[in-house]
């Protein structure tokens, strides 16, 4: 299951309450499209899970919805915030490691 980082639930809370989704709303994961190298994933910040979506974190709290396919991708990484050359937060998804 997709693991998160405190600094990513922090940002996904943050997230969700500028959305107006601070109660039941996440951060979503489905699968846009599968490609050779891997697969392109769509992130959005969703009302609620949909049918079928694996749902990770606490309520209330920061959470993220995942879909099936999506979930077969993530099952062994963790969700974490990088900073990029600006500054800005961006969400990051790496291999967890051999020692967790």
């Amino acid at each position: 299951m997709l693991a998160m980082t405190e600094a990513a639930a922090e940002a996904i809370s943050a997230l969700t309450a500028q959305e107006g989704q601070q109660e039941a709303g996440g951060l979503r994961f489905a699968l846009q499209a599968a490609v050779d190298e891997g697969a392109q994933l769509a992130v959005s910040v969703a009302p609620a899970p949909e049918e079928g979506d694996q749902v990770v974190g606490t309520s209330p709290g920061a959470k993220v919805f995942i879909e099936p396919k999506a979930a077969e991708i993530l099952d062994d990484k963790i969700l974490d915030v990088q900073p990029d050359e600006e500054g800005q937060l961006n969400f990051a998804v790496i291999q967890k490691s051999e020692t967790n």
